[in-house]
């Protein structure tokens, strides 16, 4: 009976310290000074919070008849808080942020939006049909190719002597196909910059400038950017765009001191700075799983930048969509409410979303009813979240329902629609489902994405369906993107069937896919679990050479690992023989202490400099 008082007790205690901890983490936010947003302490205090995203593997049994299923062919988290102390170099690098999910999990695409940022759009999603900017495109990627294995200056001289003609298409397009290697992306965008008649305009310096900051060279960034004012006669290229650009990098590397200084540049620039420009800020911090500062930030400027629905929605939907916090999302809904802020269809939207990924479906046909009761209309992404939870509740019927519905009120199903029904129908492994409901999509004249594709390949289980898979969709229009060659190499280290991770990671590459820092850290991480620790290490150094910042903890076990292992010099003079699969780091650079090797190979290092605001705005300190 004690034992059971005293649980009692201390069930009562954790709930009154939740509530507690609950409620002062929102009313805390309203103590701080006017303006906090201008604070450079406060903006400090943020550098020091990363955040990241882990994931757990979960295997599900074969299926004979999936073969069978396709005879007709294809068309075309655990939440880390804060607080926890990590190097913010070591941080996740954007595109790692985004590859993170688990192959064999749904949670992260369950709304897939398709939304993309501008410059991220410019150098990935490119239509080029003149044939002759084509094979020029092709020449310089070939030429570019060797940059890391051969000397830069014989790089250099090639594209000298290449008498290739630069167009704006064809300098968007190289860096597209050269984004994972910043120094070849600098290299040709200076050379193209020399040439008689183009100059660079500002699609061209934007995209050089994200792949700049996705590799963390903030500071060649800056100097483009300085490059675009134009000096005293020239005209300016700097945009707001440009330098929401820097906002979103910086939020990538949870550097979140930095996007706020830079937020504050729009002042240095002449911009203005108003409440959409915030709402922008806001937005980059939540699209990278900074959520706990756009909240801490959007409660202590109240009166600089005054509520609204939107700014609430871009909270929500990160602690819904991003972190998938139902908790949180709950407290900002009720905080909504009790501020007298309305909610619309995005909050509802977003609200949705989260209780459907979390199977809730009692509350999201209860919140569709309120939804009709404050006379709000649902739009498409209502329904798709709707639609959603009912298929992955079993409820096919209601889910088809629900979608004749929709369209009889005027709002078409797209192939997010049909994808919010096919990905539970095939994590449930209802592939009879599955493959009905995509017959439907082609009949109404829609092409599945990508991520309709994921939804399959996700859950083969054998070799043949899965390369089968993959021919049909190149087949049809629809190549892997680099989520994909993870996803499978991810498999087939699951299955130890490394011939395969050999034969994919060979395809990424000839399809033109540059593999890039999760690509790399992936390929390691399975080689090194398969026992495989001297090809790991060679793809290790490959990813040195191309200075990306290997996983931490990864460096450390193979650093461990060469250091008790001394014929791994015969091994690596071996590769430098070979110079198409690593770096061909000789003894001498291995032998140096660490810090004096970092001093001098400071190519690999981020650059960090400090943006600082002392008399007003000044870039970067003397």
């Amino acid at each position: 009976m004690w034992d059971g008082r005293m649980r009692s007790k201390l069930s009562s205690l954790s709930v009154l310290g939740r509530t507690y901890f609950s409620w002062y983490s929102v009313k805390s936010t309203q103590l701080v000074e006017l303006g906090a947003l201008t604070s450079p302490t406060m903006a400090s205090d943020f550098s020091s919070r990363p955040t990241r995203i882990q994931t757990v593997d979960a295997a599900t049994p074969t299926n004979p008849n999936f073969r069978a299923l396709f005879s007709s062919g294809f068309c075309s988290c655990s939440y880390i808080s804060p607080s926890s102390k990590r190097d913010i170099l070591n941080a996740p690098s954007e595109e790692s942020s985004q590859h993170v999910a688990n192959d064999d999990q749904v949670s992260g695409d369950d709304n897939d939006n398709g939304e993309e940022y501008e410059e991220d759009v410019n150098i990935k999603q490119l239509s080029i049909t003149d044939e002759g900017v084509i094979r020029d495109v092709d020449a310089i990627v070939d030429i570019l190719r060797g940059f890391g294995d051969v000397n830069r200056i014989q790089v250099k001289n090639k594209l000298e002597h290449c008498r290739i003609k630069v167009s704006e298409e064809l300098v968007v397009a190289v860096l597209s196909r050269v984004r994972n290697d910043w120094e070849a992306a600098f290299t040709f965008f200076v050379w193209a910059s020399k040439q008689p008649g183009y100059a660079h305009s500002v699609r061209e310096y934007h995209s050089m400038i994200s792949i700049l900051g996705k590799m963390r060279k903030f500071d060649t960034a800056w100097a483009l950017i300085d490059e675009m004012r134009g000096g005293a006669t020239g005209s300016s290229l700097v945009t707001p765009q440009t330098l929401l650009i820097m906002i979103r990098k910086y939020c990538a590397v949870h550097d979140v001191g930095k996007a706020i200084n830079t937020f504050h540049a729009h002042k240095k620039f002449g911009f203005n700075v108003g409440l959409e420009e915030f709402q922008n800020l806001l937005s980059a911090l939540c699209r990278y799983k900074n959520v706990k500062d756009a909240e801490y930030l959007l409660f202590c400027n109240k009166d600089v930048f005054p509520f609204n629905t939107k700014s609430f929605n871009i909270i929500l939907n990160g602690w819904c969509n991003i972190i998938g916090s139902l908790r949180d999302a709950e407290r900002i809904w009720k905080e909504m409410t009790q501020r007298g802020i309305s909610h619309d269809a995005v909050s509802y939207a977003s609200i949705i979303s989260c209780y459907s990924k979390a199977r809730h479906l009692y509350k999201v046909l209860r919140l569709f009813d309120n939804m009709k009761q404050m006379k709000i209309e649902p739009d498409r992404k209502v329904y798709n979240a709707v639609i959603h939870a009912l298929a992955k509740g079993g409820l096919l019927k209601e889910a088809s329902h629900l979608i004749k519905c929709m369209e009889e009120k005027g709002i078409i199903a797209d192939v997010v629609t049909y994808n919010s029904v096919i990905k539970p129908l095939c994590k449930a492994r209802k592939f009879d489902e599955a493959r009905a409901v995509f017959e439907e999509l082609l009949q109404r004249g829609l092409f599945p994405t990508i991520q309709t594709y994921h939804a399959f390949l996700r859950f083969l289980r054998t070799e043949e369906e899965i390369f089968e898979l993959l021919e049909r969709m190149r087949r049809m229009g629809c190549n892997p993107t680099t989520d994909t060659y993870i996803m499978l190499i991810r498999k087939f280290c699951r299955w130890r069937q490394l011939d395969n991770v050999s034969k994919i990671w060979r395809e990424m590459s000839e399809s033109g896919i540059s593999p890039d820092r999760s690509s790399y850290i992936v390929l390691i991480h399975g080689l090194f679990l398969n026992g495989k620790l001297e090809d790991a290490y060679k793809y290790y150094l490959e990813m040195k050479e191309k200075e990306l910042l290997p996983e931490p903890k990864i460096d450390e076990v193979l650093q461990a690992w060469l250091a008790g292992k001394p014929m791994i010099q015969g091994y690596t003079n071996g590769l430098s023989e070979n110079q198409s699969d690593c770096s061909g780091e000789g003894k001498n650079s291995r032998s140096l202490p660490k810090k004096i090797d970092q001093k001098i190979d400071f190519r690999r290092q981020p650059e960090v400099r400090r943006v600082s605001r002392a008399s007003g705005f000044s870039f970067w300190k003397q």
